[in-house]
């Protein structure tokens, strides 16, 4: 069994964490992951502060494992969000969009572990400086909102730039992901399209068969022009996204236009209206699956893998 300091500093079996996926990553998602040995994570996404505080409790009585809220600090909710966790006394909070500084007094009184999802090794050290306990590096290749560095080159170099742990995100759905995550440096992954296919992820069965019969190249980047680019499948309204991007629409009207559309597909599979959120490895997942089996046919193929990599592989040292 696979063994790292993220999984002594959070009492977990697996260094696995489930991605905080707006609209996906809600109670019985998370508890799913966590009973099945991973970290599981509520998406906070731009919920209100008693919506977070109800998954959360739900979670609770789904498992007692260790799971975690993952909170967008630009939610207008943000400050109540954050302080339901610390009275909740959630084991993890992950963060993105923005500085979780002012926070850190609370959540440290309240016992809680925290770790911000980054883009860049310049971000992580104030990170690191801010108090953090660990980084979650996530390269361009992750569905939904992006930075621009690949997770090959940004997990190496956030590696050496921090010393607390480094968990890798961004184009990670087998072990050959994994064992390249640990060849990089980190101390565990975040994968959340295999999880968007889980049995328990809410997402709708469009939603899901869309990953599965996806290829390599069935991504698409939109809202680069805007400053917060985001990648999904490639569908009629993406292309459209897309097109009007290059047209040079004004900021205001493509925000209107791609307003509540990553709801849309979640729950409606919406493809007129719709961004199905989805990393580029979309073309590597094949099957819609229980949370458990994910995990355990993930880690244990893993395990196999990193400890046979040399024979297995054909490498020699001469």
């Amino acid at each position: 069994m696979i063994k790292t300091k993220i999984t002594d500093m959070l009492g977990i079996k697996y260094p696995l964490f489930q991605g905080g996926m707006a609209w996906v990553a809600d109670a019985k998602l998370a508890a799913a992951v966590s009973n099945a040995g991973g970290l599981g994570l509520i998406g906070a996404a731009a919920a209100p502060g008693e919506v977070v505080e109800a998954m959360i409790k739900e979670a609770k009585s789904l498992t007692d494992r260790p799971f975690g809220v993952n909170i967008m600090l630009m939610s207008p909710f943000a400050d109540d969000v954050a302080r339901i966790c610390a009275e909740q006394k959630v084991k993890v909070v992950t963060t993105g969009a923005g500085n979780p500084g002012k926070y850190m007094e609370m959540w440290k009184a309240a016992g809680m572990k925290v770790i911000p999802v980054v883009a860049s090794a310049a971000l992580a050290k104030r990170m690191e400086r801010a108090g953090v306990d660990a980084v979650v590096a996530e390269g361009t290749e992750s569905g939904g909102h992006i930075g621009e560095l690949t997770t090959m080159c940004l997990v190496p170099q956030v590696v050496d730039a921090v010393s607390i742990p480094v968990i890798a995100a961004g184009g990670i759905a087998d072990a050959r992901g994994v064992a390249a995550a640990f060849a990089l440096g980190a101390q565990g992954v975040q994968c959340g399209t295999i999880f968007v296919c889980a049995n328990e992820s809410p997402a709708c069965d469009t939603y899901k068969q869309m990953i599965v019969d996806a290829k390599d190249t069935e991504t698409i980047v939109t809202g680069r022009n805007g400053g917060a680019p985001i990648r999904s499948l490639k569908t009629k309204f993406t292309r459209k996204l897309a097109k009007l991007e290059r047209e040079e629409i004004s900021q205001e009207e493509f925000e209107k236009l791609a307003a509540g559309s990553l709801r849309k597909a979640v729950q409606d599979g919406n493809l007129e209206e719709g961004t199905f959120m989805a990393g580029q490895i979309s073309g590597l997942v094949d099957r819609i699956a229980p949370a458990k089996e994910i995990v355990d046919q993930l880690m244990a193929s893993s395990e196999e893998l990193l400890k046979n990599l040399v024979a297995e592989r054909g490498i020699r040292f001469e």
